[in-house]
């Protein structure tokens, strides 16, 4: 278990450490333009990776199954490692969720598999199902489930058996279970480390060689360990929970008269979350996701023409779906109202949206006409400050919490309904100079 301070920062550590000099290949599955994959793509080129991605269907960016599959079962020798497979769970832009065969398929055809759990919710970790696909590498991500920042770390789990996939042990920020200092056993004069205090002052336990079980990757410590008792278990009187310790930072000098009890804290928000139940909140999300969606489709500009406001990227009302929507706006000439507009204005009104690319879109015969009006070319700079084209759509993008309630998606709608006025871009132009901001440019 390896904690770092973002996702991205987890993505690039596997990166600049998987062994792409035997295992070249690195295949992504992102309908969208992923900062955290990006890192890792342009991590991995540097190291000789050849970079490969999967295609998506035009306009409800299905996975091209044809495609995907030939890229995972292309001829290479059994035994050999075909590379890092990179695989999320869903899109955290437009709610697609992708099937979870993909990742045994990819291990059958001798790949690694990292798997981007950022999308789930605080429960849905619950009914994963890592026994049944055992991943060789989980990234999962804490950005705004505690709701105050800073809450944005993200954690590594490394499968023990994959550990030898790396080039180089990750040692920032792995942590072990160890047992807490008692106060009272210190003695006045003490000039031990703290190791040395924990391994002087455990008490000694019949498990205590044996390593938490969930700590999967960490190096060797010298002090004894032991298991987490359950509740309800007896337990020995001078022997508290466990703490976290970073075993990672430097040793000091610990004095009695420093030691404090540590403080307990609670989080009410999952302790909440716990108490409803995973069933409750999926559905919830599910039935305010797919309201929104609907309500959405139905709002058209009173012409006679009909044109429809909003367009939505991805799947539409489908019983199971992310809570994320990708859309955009168009005014009742039919043309596209630019989705950085749209995010500051929904920023006056108190509204968190964002906006994103979508890339990596095939389009049908049947779409061949629509394709030259959709995508759009986007230059962007890589981190080596080279310059190459990206070809997609800026859409705008919207996630619902699990905490999210229908306040919350109605006031998104009745602020997307606002511009069925022809004048409402204009007018918040100009309130904008009114009162002496900044004006928003289209």
């Amino acid at each position: 278990m390896v904690f770092t301070a973002n996702r991205t920062s987890a993505f690039k550590l596997v990166a600049e450490s998987y062994q792409f000099q035997t295992s070249r290949r690195l295949l992504t599955v992102y309908d969208y333009e992923s900062e955290a994959a990006e890192a890792m793509i342009s991590s991995s080129e540097k190291r000789g990776a050849r970079t490969v991605s999967a295609e998506f269907s035009w306009p409800r960016l299905r996975i091209q199954t044809t495609k995907l599959r030939k890229m995972i079962e292309s001829k290479r020798k059994k035994k050999k490692r075909k590379g890092l497979f990179v695989f999320p769970l869903s899109s955290r832009v437009t709610g697609a969720r992708y099937p979870y065969l993909w990742m045994s398929i990819a291990q059958e055809n001798g790949w690694h598999v990292l798997v981007d759990a950022c999308a789930l919710g605080p429960k849905e970790m619950d009914c994963f199902g890592l026994s049944l696909f055992q991943p060789d590498f989980l990234i999962c991500s804490f950005y705004k489930v505690f709701g105050e920042n800073p809450s944005g770390f993200g954690c590594l789990f490394i499968k023990k058996s994959a550990i030898s996939s790396l080039e180089s042990s990750p040692s920032a920020g792995i942590v072990n279970l160890v047992p807490e200092k008692q106060p009272h056993q210190l003695s006045d004069h003490s000039s031990g480390t703290d190791l040395q205090l924990i391994h002087n002052t455990t008490p000694k336990s019949p498990h205590e060689d044996k390593p938490f079980p969930l700590s999967s990757f960490s190096p060797p410590m010298q002090t004894e360990q032991s298991e987490i008792v359950e509740e309800g278990e007896p337990t020995d009187s001078n022997l508290k929970a466990p703490e976290i310790e970073d075993i990672q930072e430097p040793v000091q000098t610990l004095e009695k008269s420093n030691v404090q009890e540590s403080s307990s804290f609670q989080c009410g928000c999952l302790d909440q979350t716990d108490s409803l139940g995973l069933i409750l909140i999926t559905n919830r999300s599910r039935y305010l996701i797919n309201w929104l969606v609907n309500s959405m489709l139905k709002l058209k500009h009173p012409n006679t023409e009909g044109v429809p406001l909003v367009k939505i990227y991805g799947p539409k009302v489908k019983f199971d779906r992310g809570p994320a929507l990708a859309f955009n706006i168009f005014d009742w000439k039919g043309e596209r109202v630019e989705p950085v507009l749209v995010q500051k204005l929904a920023d006056r009104s108190n509204i968190s949206i964002s906006y994103a690319f979508l890339h990596h879109i095939w389009f049908a015969d049947k779409y061949a006409e629509e394709k030259g009006k959709v995508l759009q070319t986007k230059v962007v700079t890589t981190r080596t400050n080279k310059k190459k084209d990206s070809v997609g759509i800026t859409v705008v993008t919207a996630a619902l919490g699990f905490i999210a309630n229908f306040e919350d998606v109605y006031k998104l709608w009745a602020f997307v309904a606002r511009f069925l006025d022809a004048d409402f871009v204009e007018k918040e132009r100009w309130r904008y100079i009114a009162i002496n901001q900044k004006t928003v440019e289209v």
